[in-house]
């Protein structure tokens, strides 16, 4: 390899990181942290109260004010109130962590450049 060919194969390996740590994995995390706090807020329910429950979930919310009040089977409102809940979760936790990555990044980039 020339060194040209080198020097654009590290620059894609730190862009493919980038991408990577700035949204594939607050994406995952979230994801993954949306589906706990729904189980977490839908199991301690009556014991919370609604704005931390609401600040903790708020797909539960959310999901109570959007699903249909059609008669429907209970598995399709279920099912659908499931997909509204975990949707805006994991929206909400993905949103938090790109931030706290994006501000990460940009402090490790200003301390490394210098």
């Amino acid at each position: 390899m020339c060194g040209e060919e080198l020097r654009v194969l590290i620059e894609s390996i730190a862009v493919l990181k980038r991408v990577t740590l700035r949204f594939v994995l607050p994406a995952v995390i979230g994801g993954l942290l949306g589906f706990l706090a729904l189980a977490f807020a839908v199991q301690k329910e009556p014991s919370i109260p609604v704005p931390v429950l609401s600040i903790l979930s708020p797909g539960l919310k959310v999901a109570e004010l959007v699903t249909p009040f059609k008669r429907e089977s209970l598995g399709s409102t279920l099912g659908g109130f499931l997909r509204v809940a975990l949707g805006v979760n994991a929206t909400f936790y993905f949103a938090i962590l790109a931030l706290a990555a994006y501000l990460m990044d940009r402090r490790w980039s200003r301390r490394h450049v210098r």
